[in-house]
């Protein structure tokens, strides 16, 4: 589940991995996938986990922000 912080307006989560070479392979898809859709979320990752935090364009999340989360929830399934 996605958590909603405010100051500034934004979701976030945290995906853990047990390989450090599955990492790369799902940024790399968040990479194309924000290349798509014109959405560029913050990224954080280290030895075993990435975090990501999308800022909100309005008062609240838009079907854009959620599709796009959505699709990165589909890509941790993937792996």
């Amino acid at each position: 589940m996605w958590n909603v912080r405010e100051s500034p307006l934004r979701i976030e989560k945290r995906f853990e991995f047990e390989e450090y070479a599955k990492i790369s392979k799902f940024i790399g898809k968040i990479e194309k996938l924000c290349k798509e859709k014109n959405t560029y979320p913050n990224i954080s990752f280290g030895k075993n986990f990435v975090s990501l935090s999308i800022f909100l364009d309005g008062e609240e999340i838009s079907s854009e922000e959620k599709d796009f989360s959505k699709d990165i929830d589909k890509f941790y399934l993937e792996d």
